[in-house]
């Protein structure tokens, strides 16, 4: 639902991410606002950006893949010299609902300021204080941010908001309940849901009238989740939502992974009951949006394989003559010990189906290939939900090359999945490097480039354009 990353991913008009920076020290706030900020912080998964592995809180340098380079997130601390110590509370706000610095640049929208322009005024005041007051300052500046020119020239966001920011607030629907009308708030505004689930046109703005259809989101792949019961999830129920979004698993579904069990781990699990139930009630509305090319839900391809018993013995599962290992021999290796050779995972559910599994049925194979590269570690109340990355490093002797990851995603596919979807070494590239580039860095040098000369073919024509001399 969110992400993530998390999520993510406009040039002169892309989605990228500089980060939220903020706060005050001229006013105090009693516990209650800063405790209400905090689970805001947590609603708006704060986390997931703005810390990194292994580092301080909200101290930032995440390195973020994005279509058009590597952005660092910012440390939003209250540190007077690294982070936002120095902001008024009327900064604090303008960056997290315009997407304005205290210095007047433009922060770049995958920090989500498109969705935190809806947050009311008073959850604007809790996070400013919970930021400002309930957080441990850290005095380290981040990496700063150095996107390929012509993308690090941030006035170019000022036309982008132009187009595709409205700055308007949340107004309830007075047709709906107050639940509905509080899931709506959660999801379209705190929780962001949008920024990853909704597919982006050329200039990176999310498309009307394809909200939450589903999109790529750095390596991994943001899933339909509207309420088209054979594109989307609409054949999950309320409660079947809720659940999810608390553990990160509906057996027989899904399994949260990449962005969205970040958003599990560090966001929606923290949630009170009331908060995910209002979230479900809303999201179970949402419009459908359905891919004329599917058929069936993502939830019900696949079915239980016996190739591998048949390949034992006197059928070996590999030609020893080949020149790398087949699919059925990786994932005898790799995979069948926890997801057994039938592919139908542990009795207990810790170790998932491979069949009946959105990410095996899936049309975009992102989720698969990521799965397989980087693994999953996402943890709950419910415990650790973990399996190994077989990308790997160079120094790796158990590391699978792209020809392999390649070659057991086509086996997974083929056997226990969506028949039909082929993955090349090119795809495993990919999702490796970090999801898809965008053209809009070179078309904008381009565009750049052929304005310069039209400028100086019109400087030279006027400069040398005989004069008329009036008769007397």
């Amino acid at each position: 639902m969110v992400p993530i990353l998390h999520g993510l991913a406009a040039g002169v008009l892309f989605i990228a991410s500089s980060a939220v920076c903020l706060a005050d020290t001229t006013s105090h706030s009693d516990a209650a606002s800063i405790q209400r900020g905090a689970y805001l912080a947590k609603a708006a998964d704060c986390t997931a950006c703005h810390t990194a592995p292994g580092g301080l809180p909200f101290a930032g340098g995440l390195p973020i893949k994005s279509p058009v380079g590597t952005i660092y997130s910012t440390n939003i601390t209250p540190s007077l010299s690294a982070g936002i110590g120095g902001y008024s509370e009327a900064e604090f706000d303008r960056a997290i609902r315009q997407g304005i610095r205290r210095d007047g640049a433009n922060l770049y929208p995958a920090m989500p300021y498109t969705s935190y322009q809806l947050l009311s005024d008073a959850d604007v005041h809790d996070l400013y204080n919970y930021f400002h007051y309930g957080v441990a300052p850290v005095n380290v500046a981040s990496h700063p941010t150095s996107l390929p020119f012509p993308m690090n020239i941030r006035m170019s966001m000022k036309v982008w908001n132009l187009l595709f920011f409205s700055g308007h607030r949340f107004t309830p629907d007075p047709h709906q309940s107050a639940e509905w009308n509080r899931g709506a708030y959660l999801v379209n505004g705190a929780a962001h849901c949008d920024t990853c689930h909704t597919p982006r046109g050329f200039l990176m703005q999310e498309l009307s009238g394809q909200t939450m259809a589903g999109s790529q989101v750095g390596s991994w792949y943001a899933p339909n989740v509207t309420s088209d019961p054979v594109s989307g999830i609409g054949s999950w129920s309320q409660q079947d939502i809720a659940h999810y979004l608390k553990t990160g698993i509906l057996l027989g579904n899904a399994r949260a992974a990449g962005n969205m069990g970040e958003a599990v781990e560090h966001s929606f699990q923290y949630l009170t009951q009331a908060d995910l139930e209002a979230i479900a009630t809303y999201v179970h509305t949402i419009p459908a949006v359905h891919d004329p090319a599917a058929t069936q839900s993502r939830f019900s391809y696949g079915a239980p394989s016996i190739e591998l018993a048949t390949l034992r013995g006197e059928n070996p599962i590999r030609s020893f003559t080949g020149p790398s290992p087949t699919g059925a021999e990786l994932f005898s290796a790799n995979c069948a010990s926890c997801h057994e050779a039938f592919g139908q995972g542990s009795k207990d559910g810790y170790y998932p189906s491979l069949f009946h599994n959105s990410v095996t049925a899936e049309a975009n194979p992102s989720n698969l290939i990521a799965t397989i590269l980087f693994g999953v570690n996402r943890t709950t109340a419910a415990g650790q939900a973990y399996m190994p990355g077989f990308g790997g490093k160079a120094t790796d002797p158990n590391q699978l090359d792209n020809h392999e990851i390649a070659s057991l995603a086509n086996y997974v596919f083929a056997q226990y999945g969506r028949a039909g979807i082929v993955v090349s070494e090119d795809d495993v590239v990919m999702v490796r490097q970090g999801g898809p580039s965008s053209p809009l860095v070179l078309l904008a040098r381009i565009g750049m480039g052929v304005g310069a000369v039209v400028v100086i073919l019109l400087i030279l024509f006027f400069s040398f354009r005989p004069v008329r001399r009036s008769q007397a």
